[in-house]
């Protein structure tokens, strides 16, 4: 057991019923205020813990994490200590927020220096991403997509229930939340009988996933096997990975996604570690045929991990268009990493794994416009009347998503997204 995800723990600091960020979860994000530089921060309730100066107080000491690391403008640094430093200091933030700890709840100087209000606080890019790749794991968004664009009698390419697809998507451009983006332009061919043309993105498209961030791998050479591929992973997020489908179906052939995709993807501030995802395993879906023997894993795998996404209209209301979860995943985040280094790919501290798009098995749990609307032909009623095919200028599209059982809800928080017109 992991000691800092004991369900019985209650903190000190007050934490409103529901919160995303009980002493359970304890994520790590990068965060700034009028007073203070980017640093490594830890959520819980509606607080952070400025890891910077509870180090300088001498408060990590035991896990002999030096308070530099902490004053970083990206997690890596901190990543690349490894597994044991990381759960050595998400433990250690864990005994002193308990409620019978006094350690610091007992000083008042103290606590004025290391808790910062959520709401003071500039949430920042948590990682230097070096590369990213997205995969295209949930066999309900891939049937969907083949049904729509070719024979549904032969939705699946013949490659999919072999390979967890994926492809290298652009990594300078992943954002954070509350960072706009502009609707991108590019060459579309909306009737097959006639040329071309070139304009802004008509079908513009969210796509629900989650990503997980890796600490340093192996060599150039060596693979990393599927059962201990969890090692490598620091923890998860959640990420909207936009597309511009009108974009995308015309350049797609032959070497599949770009302009359509490298415009922008959205990752959410918080990174909940693996360790604390730990009491929300569950079985992944049954894989036939059987895979080939370096994605055959044991244990659970896959994780329970509900997920919305909402649609608010400019000067609107919010409007949740889709409910999904992660645990509809094909192929699980173990079998991606096993299959993405066993060619002998280096991975690096600080890659992000994009799920690819997360589609249940019923309409209401599809996860995109593109599923949600039929290819536009059965549009989406918000509160306010408007209709949604895709995406429009001003609208803001928000993914939420937690964990939760009988005892403890672990969540993510958030990651909005507003849309700009074309430049």
């Amino acid at each position: 057991m992991i000691e800092a995800n004991n369900p019985s723990l209650k903190s000190w600091i007050e934490i409103e019923e529901n919160s995303d960020f009980p002493i359970q979860n304890l994520p790590f994000g990068i965060y700034s205020t009028k007073k203070k530089s980017k640093r490594v921060g830890i959520a819980i309730g509606s607080k952070i813990i400025d890891l910077h100066e509870l180090a300088n107080a001498g408060m990590l000491e035991s896990t002999e994490v030096f308070p530099a690391v902490f004053r970083q403008e990206s997690l890596n640094p901190f990543m690349e200590l490894g597994k044991d430093a990381t759960r050595k200091v998400r433990n250690k933030v864990s005994q002193l927020l308990r409620a019978s700890n006094t350690d610091i709840k007992g000083q008042a100087g103290l606590k004025k220096k290391i808790l910062d209000k959520q709401s003071d606080a500039i949430m920042h890019l948590p990682v230097k991403i070096g590369d990213y790749t997205d995969f295209y794991s949930s066999k309900e968004h891939a049937t969907n997509v083949g049904t729509m664009f070719r024979d549904p009698a032969n939705a699946l390419l013949p490659n999919w229930l072999y390979i967890p697809v994926g492809y290298h998507g652009r990594a300078s451009s992943i954002i954070t939340t509350e960072q706009d983006i502009v609707r991108p332009k590019g060459q579309q061919k909306p009737k097959d009988d006639e040329p071309p043309t070139f304009g802004a993105c008509k079908l513009l498209d969210f796509e629900l996933e989650m990503a997980f961030i890796t600490y340093e791998g192996k060599p150039l050479g060596d693979s990393i096997d599927v059962n201990e591929a969890e090692d490598y992973m620091f923890g998860m997020c959640l990420f909207n990975d936009w597309s511009a489908r009108d974009i995308q179906k015309w350049e797609y052939v032959p070497l599949g996604p770009f302009l359509a995709k490298n415009f922008a993807s959205s990752m959410s501030p918080w990174i909940v570690t693996m360790d604390a995802l730990e009491p929300f395993r569950c079985e992944t879906p049954a894989q036939s045929p059987k895979p080939f023997e370096y994605l055959q894993f044991s244990g659970k795998k896959s994780f329970d991990i509900k997920l919305e996404m909402y649609i608010q209209p400019e000067n609107g209301k919010e409007n949740c268009v889709t409910k999904s979860n992660f645990k509809y995943m094909y192929w699980n985040q173990s079998q991606q990493l096993a299959h993405h280094s066993v060619n002998g790919c280096n991975i690096k501290c600080g890659d992000l794994m994009g799920s690819g798009t997360i589609s249940g098995p019923t309409p209401d749990s599809y996860g995109s416009m593109l599923e949600l609307s039929w290819k536009g032909t059965k549009p989406i009623t918000l509160s306010d009347g408007s209709e949604r095919k895709f995406i429009l200028d001003g609208d803001t599209v928000i993914e939420r998503g937690y964990c939760e059982n009988e005892s403890v809800r672990v969540g993510f928080g958030e990651v909005r997204t507003k849309i700009l017109p074309t430049k």
